[in-house]
């Protein structure tokens, strides 16, 4: 009852606020039509000799050169309105999208935008998540492979939203379709939200995520995850992101004790020059209860894996390569060497470029 009170409010409102503005946006001038995009590739030399190693997004593949994703984004906005169409192609963009078929897995993100004043912002549509340090375009993470975190969270939201600011910290709440549909006839809806705060200097800043609700009638889940970044000087930075999922199930009319999986991240980055970057991420990600990571590996319990990344930055230009070497260590055998036997070790190494434009 709740979640349907605050869908029919959030769209009566939305639908509103734009109504009572229309008139107004007519007289303004329209921005410039914004260009932005990027394309990236790697090869990447699984240690094990098998793609079957790589258990994250975006780089399941052993001794292949690979396509990532040819993505162009378009900004216009005309008065308090505005939209964004952000189009991805390739073998990224169709994970991310994976709920979707044909041509719609090219949507990455499309929304439109009121401002209703300098602190209050409507947003309908969809757009990527807000849960986790990391994002779904590759010039944005100074990793290249993504964290177990990102992977097993989720991906896109599909609702309506409204953020509010006030100083240096900001609250977003909305309604959305169950985590990564972007259409559904499920009814159920989850209820998404963000505090977000910073130091006056800017340096430390936090950012506190939930996402929630029923996928279906009989299951209901909550993610809860914090992201602290913090910067120590102009060469050197530090990231956290964590986050734990809990999911309940339904049987003869009760909800049983929640399961979860849980992950905790620092990432180090050193700049020793403008043109040179490094970055060290170490997670751990725990699965006890089977549902991600472990669940698709038969005859073994639940566990833990322990990932270590260091990735280097070398900028030239509007072109970034990213060097990277990958260690991990499973706490059963989830892996497998290179004699095709079962292993609690992982290796690999990857070379991307990124252009972006």
């Amino acid at each position: 009852m709740l979640q349907k009170f605050v869908a029919t409010a959030s769209v009566c409102l939305f639908s509103t606020v734009l109504l009572a503005q229309e008139d107004s946006t007519k007289k303004e001038t329209p921005s410039p039509l914004k260009i932005t995009g990027f394309a990236d590739v790697y090869y990447r030399y699984d240690f094990g000799k098998t793609a079957g190693n790589n258990k994250t997004s975006f780089t399941n593949a052993h001794n292949s050169f690979e396509l990532g994703m040819a993505s162009i984004k378009l900004e216009k906005s005309f008065g308090k309105v505005g939209v964004v169409a952000d189009l991805g192609f390739g073998k990224r963009a169709k994970e991310f999208a994976y709920n979707d078929d044909g041509i719609t897995q090219a949507v990455k993100q499309l929304y439109v935008t009121y401002a209703a004043s300098d602190k209050l912002t409507f947003t309908a549509g969809s757009w990527a998540t807000h849960v986790g340090y990391e994002l779904v375009d590759a010039p944005l993470n100074r990793n290249y492979s993504m964290s177990y975190m990102f992977s097993y969270g989720p991906f896109t939201h599909t609702g309506i939203k409204a953020d509010y600011k006030f100083g240096s910290s900001g609250i977003m709440l909305g309604i959305s379709n169950p985590t990564d549909y972007r259409t559904t006839s499920v009814s159920p809806k989850y209820i998404i939200g963000q505090f977000s705060t910073a130091t006056a200097d800017g340096k430390l800043k936090l950012f506190a995520n939930y996402v929630g609700g029923r996928s279906s009638d009989t299951t209901k889940m909550n993610q809860y995850d914090l992201v602290l970044t913090y910067g120590v000087s102009d060469k050197f930075s530090l990231g956290y992101n964590g986050t734990i999922a809990r999911y309940k199930q339904k049987e003869n009319g009760k909800y049983s004790e929640a399961k979860n999986w849980w992950g905790s991240a620092l990432y180090f980055n050193f700049d020793p020059t403008e043109k040179l970057g490094f970055t060290l991420r170490s997670e751990y990600f725990e699965d006890n209860d089977k549902i991600n990571v472990f669940g698709g590996v038969p005859g073994i319990k639940g566990g833990s894996v322990f990932a270590n990344t260091l990735s280097a930055n070398v900028r030239l230009g509007s072109l970034t390569l990213i060097p990277e070497f990958r260690l991990e260590s499973g706490s059963t055998s989830i892996f497998t060497n290179g004699k095709g036997n079962g292993s609690k070790t992982a290796a690999a190494a990857l070379l991307a470029a990124v252009y972006s434009f």
